[in-house]
């Protein structure tokens, strides 16, 4: 195995751990909100998607590579998905501002820390 391959293999290692992580943490999360002036500020949604960031980010960096990112943002919306989709109940995600914020900043952060991370490969030669 190159040298290549094992830094991608365990940039994939780290991000599964990540992503889970990170899906668990901003699903708690992503419920806060501040009331000013009467309006609801949904900052906890703002936080979970900042801790994606810096967690796609820091896989790209440290692994030289937009796989991991790919990987964790990939497996964090699935997660996330299948959490705003279990029964009436037992669901933490639901259809609300928040909710939304949450589950659809992942594809957006995620394609911006792709774009990002394009700039820590390693030059081709």
């Amino acid at each position: 195995m190159n040298r290549r391959a094992a830094g991608t293999a365990g940039g994939i290692a780290a991000a599964v751990p990540a992503a889970l992580f990170v899906a668990l943490a901003g699903t708690a999360l992503h419920r806060r909100d501040l009331v000013l002036g009467g309006a609801q500020i949904p900052w906890g949604a703002a936080a979970a998607l900042l801790l994606l960031g810096s967690a796609e980010l820091w896989l790209g960096a440290a692994f030289r590579s937009v796989i991991p990112t790919a990987v964790c943002g990939v497996l964090c919306y699935a997660l996330t998905g299948w959490l705003s989709t279990l029964e009436t109940g037992k669901r933490l995600v639901i259809g609300d501002a928040a909710g939304n914020i949450w589950v659809f900043g992942i594809g957006v952060v995620t394609l911006v820390m792709l774009l990002w991370c394009r700039r820590y490969r390693p030059p081709t030669e």
